[in-house]
């Protein structure tokens, strides 16, 4: 073969000695959607690069690093169970991945490899996309307080809501969630119980950050479904099923419901802009993801 030679590998755009190298690691890996969004977004820009999903043992998280170092891999998304401790073999740390606490999106530049968080971001942008293109007025009740609740907390105070309240059952781990981000913007705790104790007439929109009602325990739902109020946005960030037991009460109660397939995609979307420096093709992306669902 001559060295220029140019291969194709199915329905993946050429591949030369140009081509950049993009990638996924964790543990487990194998159930990855994000190399099919992201070829799919390569390839309709035209962009020479091509993503692909590294099986990646804790205990070699800081060998994978230095691998992609080595080799030039043009960025990298981050998930289970590494968001945490990859943070110790970057260069440099972004302000919403220091208070977050986690990275889940590697940029290289300058020779450098920079850790962010996209997944706050992702969903803010999904529920602006999708519901309400502003939530500076909205009144926020969020149900959990654990990492995905953090990044969406800290994205919804940047963006300036009205007030974030947070709901957990246990009261302590949300308060000291609320006091990491208090300094970002309004925020207080009530317990959860069987439903929230808040006047529901007092939320706009309703957002549950926890894995109940994901696959395979699908009839779980994380509050009594009687709380909600038809005025009500109602979101849950599990997207497997497409429409949860929290989402399918929604409807019935009347409310607008917001599934949690956005987050996914605009997460992936915000990676991919800071990679290749071109708008991803969101609605691309999704449906996608949405023929292997």
């Amino acid at each position: 073969m001559e060295p220029d030679a140019v291969v194709s590998v199915g329905n993946v755009r050429a591949l030369d000695s140009s081509t950049t190298l993009y990638a996924v690691i964790g543990d487990p890996i194998k159930h990855s959607k994000s190399p099919l969004m992201h070829n799919v977004a390569l390839q309709s820009l035209d962009v020479n690069g091509i993503y692909t999903a590294f099986h990646v043992p804790p205990d070699e998280l800081e060998q994978a690093i230095k691998g992609i170092r080595a080799l030039g891999i043009g960025g990298v998304n981050v998930t289970i169970p590494h968001k945490e401790r990859v943070m110790a073999y970057l260069d440099n740390i972004d302000e919403s991945a220091q208070v977050i606490g986690a990275v889940n999106t590697i940029v290289r530049r300058d020779g450098k490899l920079i850790g962010y968080n996209t997944d706050g971001l992702g969903y803010v942008r999904s529920l602006k996309e999708e519901m309400i293109p502003h939530v500076s007025a909205a009144r926020i009740l969020l149900i959990g307080a654990g990492g995905a609740a953090r990044g969406i907390a800290y994205a919804l105070l940047k963006e300036g809501c009205q007030e974030l309240i947070i709901a957990n059952r246990t009261v302590e781990r949300a308060q000291a969630l609320a006091d990491d981000l208090s300094p970002y913007g309004p925020i207080r705790v009530v317990p959860l119980l069987d439903a929230p104790v808040i006047d529901a007439e007092q939320v706009d929109i309703v957002i549950n950050t926890t894995s109940v009602g994901m696959h395979p325990d699908v009839a779980a739902i994380p509050l009594n479904p009687d709380w909600l109020q038809p005025h009500m946005i109602v979101s849950d960030i599990v997207y497997n099923p497409l429409e949860t037991a929290l989402v399918q009460a929604a409807q019935r109660t009347g409310c607008r419901t917001h599934s949690g397939l956005g987050m996914f995609v605009y997460q992936g979307a915000i990676a991919f802009e800071m990679w290749t420096g071109k708008q991803a093709p969101a609605e691309l992306m999704r449906q996608e993801v949405l023929r292997t669902l």
